[in-house]
C-alpha cells in the first residue's frame, strides 16, 4: 500500500509539473518583473491547459488614480481580440445557412463601395476578415482613432470608396480595421440583431462570459474595470478612456481573464462547450475555416521559435512555432494592449491583458510561458524585450530630438511670422476639413471631425511644419507639408508621422488635403 501511495503521489507530481512547467509562483514573479520593466500599472494573466484554467490572476492596480488592485475579474478592453468574435459570429450564420464565406458583400450591403469598381463587386465576406483588400496598413483608421471623432457607421462605409489601394486586390497582407466594422454590419443585416446584441446573446451568454460586454457603453457593473495609461512627458499616467463609439466589431469588447478563459477553452475544443463538451456553438467545419491560413504574411527571419510560415486566418494570426501550430492575436487602443495565444496541439492557451499601451509586457510574459512548455531553458524574455525596447526608444529619441533641435534653430531665425500663405480650410474626401489658423500669434492645426487632432505648428524646413498635438498622450506628432500654387499660396497638404514608432492607426499619410477656402 505504501509503495502504491508513493507511486500515486509521484504520478500526481508528474502530471502537475507536466501541465504547468512554469509554476504559478514563477508566473507571479514574471508578471511583476514585466510590470516594472515596461512601466505597466496593471496586468492580468491566465493559462489554460488541457481544458482547465491552471493559472488566473491579476497583478498591480486597475488605475493609478484609485490604486485598487487588479484581479481575475477586472475588465480590460481587449480591442482587436474582438475580431475573432466577429469571425465566429459570421461562422454561426454560415452554419445556419444564412450566408456563405464567399458571398459578395454588396449582396448584403448594397452601398458598399471601394476605390475600384471591380474590387467593390468582387469583395466577399471572407475578404472582409483577411486583410488582403489592397488598402494600406490601417487605412482610414483616423475615422475612429484617436477617440473623439464624430464619424458614424454610415460615414465609414461611404468613405471607404475614397481610400486608394497601395497593392493589388488579394495580393498582400495589410492589417485593416474598417473592413471588420463592415463585417459587423453584415452580421446585423443578416441576423436582424445589432453586432453587440448578437455577440452578447449568442456567444457570451451561452459560454458563461457573464461579466463581459460587447462595447464599453454596455458594461453593467463598472466597479472593477481598468483605466487606460500612457507615458505623458516621460511619466505614465491615467489617460481618457477610449469610448469607441463606432467599430465595436473591430475592437469593442471589454472582458476579464476569467471570462476570456471560457472563450479560449471554446476555441481549443473546436467550438464545443458545456459539461462534458456536450454543446456546440459553431461547427467543426467553421472552426477549421477560421483556423485555416487565408492570407500569407511574409516571414523574414525564423526568430526565437524557428518560424518559417505565417498567415492570417479568420480573426487569428497563424504561424508555426517550434513545430507547432500557433493561433494568436493582439489588440490595442489608447492606454491598453492585450494578447491571446493558443497552441492547440498542446491544448495550451495564454491570455495577457494590460492597462498601458506597451506591448513588451504581454510579449515577455507570453513567450516566457511558451518557452517553459517548449522546453527552452535559459531565456529571460523580460530582459531581452526591455533591452530591445530601450534601444528603440533611444533611437527614436535621437531622431525626434534632432528634428526638434532643427525646429528650435529655425525658430531663432524667423523674424517675420507671416503665416498668411498657409491659412485656410483644407479638405480630404474621407476625413473632412482641417483648419489652419493663427491663435495667439501661433500657427495652429485643427481637425473638424476629430477634435483631439489639435495643436501648434512649428516651422521645420521650407514649407514643412511639425504639428505638436496638445494631448501629449498621443505620441504621434506629424510633419505637415504644404504645396504652393502659382501665386505662392498653399494649395494642398500632405502629412506623415515624425516617429517610426507612431501607432499605424494614425494614418496621416493617407490624407490628401486640398484647399477649399
Amino acid at each position: 500500500m505504501k509503495k502504491s501511495a508513493a507511486s500515486f503521489i509521484l504520478l500526481i507530481t508528474y502530471i502537475i509539473s507536466y501541465s504547468q512547467p512554469l509554476s504559478s509562483k514563477a508566473i507571479d514573479s514574471l508578471a511583476e518583473r514585466s510590470m516594472k520593466a515596461f512601466d505597466v500599472p496593471g496586468i492580468a494573466v491566465a493559462v489554460i491547459k488541457d481544458g482547465k484554467v491552471i493559472h488566473s490572476k491579476g497583478y498591480g492596480v486597475r488605475s493609478l488614480n484609485t490604486m485598487q488592485k487588479a484581479d481575475e475579474n477586472t475588465l480590460f478592453g481587449i480591442e482587436s481580440n474582438s475580431k475573432a468574435f466577429t469571425s465566429a459570429a459570421l461562422g454561426m450564420l454560415v452554419d445556419e445557412g444564412k450566408i456563405k464565406w464567399d458571398d459578395k458583400v454588396r449582396d448584403y450591403i448594397p452601398e458598399f463601395k471601394l476605390y475600384s469598381p471591380y474590387v467593390s463587386e468582387e469583395f466577399t465576406i471572407r475578404d472582409l476578415l483577411t486583410h488582403r483588400s489592397g488598402l494600406g496598413l490601417g487605412a482610414g483608421d483616423l475615422m475612429f482613432f484617436p477617440d473623439s471623432s464624430d464619424f458614424v457607421l454610415k460615414d465609414i462605409i461611404y468613405n471607404l470608396r475614397f481610400l486608394k489601394p497601395v497593392s493589388g486586390f488579394r495580393t498582400k497582407y495589410d492589417y485593416d480595421n474598417n473592413l471588420y466594422i463592415v463585417a459587423g454590419e453584415v452580421i446585423a443585416r443578416v441576423s436582424g440583431q445589432s453586432w453587440d446584441d448578437f455577440i452578447e446573446e449568442r456567444i457570451m451568454k451561452p459560454i458563461g462570459m457573464s461579466h463581459s460586454a460587447a462595447s464599453p457603453d454596455r458594461i453593467k457593473d463598472k466597479s472593477n474595470m481598468i483605466d487606460g495609461h500612457a507615458p505623458v512627458d516621460g511619466k505614465v499616467q491615467v489617460i481618457a478612456r477610449s469610448s469607441l463609439k463606432v467599430g465595436h466589431s473591430a475592437g469593442g469588447i471589454n472582458s476579464s481573464i476569467a471570462d476570456l478563459s471560457k472563450w479560449v477553452m471554446l476555441q481549443l475544443a473546436n467550438g464545443k462547450y458545456g459539461d462534458g463538451l456536450n454543446k456546440q456553438l459553431f461547427s467543426e467545419a467553421v472552426h477549421e475555416e477560421m483556423w485555416t491560413p487565408q492570407t500569407i504574411i511574409p516571414v523574414h527571419s525564423p526568430g526565437p521559435y524557428n518560424t518559417h510560415f505565417a498567415s492570417y486566418g479568420l480573426g487569428f494570426g497563424i504561424s508555426d512555432v517550434k513545430g507547432y501550430k500557433q493561433l494568436s492575436h493582439t489588440g490595442g487602443l489608447e492606454g491598453m494592449v492585450t494578447q491571446i495565444t493558443m497552441i492547440p496541439e498542446l491544448q495550451l492557451g495564454i491570455i495577457v491583458l494590460t492597462n498601458q499601451q506597451e506591448g513588451g509586457a504581454f510579449s515577455s510574459i507570453t513567450n516566457q510561458i511558451k518557452d517553459a512548455y517548449f522546453g527552452i531553458k535559459g531565456t529571460d524574455r523580460v530582459a531581452e524585450y526591455s533591452g530591445r525596447r530601450k534601444k528603440s526608444l533611444d533611437d527614436e529619441k535621437k531622431s525626434t530630438d534632432s528634428i526638434w533641435h532643427e525646429i528650435n534653430e529655425a525658430g531663432k531665425k524667423i523674424t517675420n511670422k507671416d503665416y498668411s500663405l498657409y491659412l485656410g480650410t483644407f479638405t480630404d474626401k474621407w476625413f473632412g476639413d482641417v483648419f489652419i489658423s493663427v491663435k495667439n500669434g501661433k500657427l495652429w492645426f485643427d481637425s473638424k471631425r476629430s477634435p483631439k487632432l489639435t495643436g501648434e505648428m512649428f516651422a521645420y524646413k521650407g514649407n514643412t511644419f511639425v504639428v505638436k498635438w496638445r494631448d501629449r498622450s498621443m505620441d504621434a506628432d506629424a510633419f505637415v507639408s504644404f504645396s504652393l500654387d502659382e501665386n505662392g499660396k498653399a494649395s494642398s497638404i500632405t502629412m506623415k508621422p515624425i516617429s517610426p514608432l507612431t501607432d499605424f492607426s494614425y494614418d496621416f499619410q493617407d490624407l490628401e488635403l486640398h484647399r477649399t477656402k
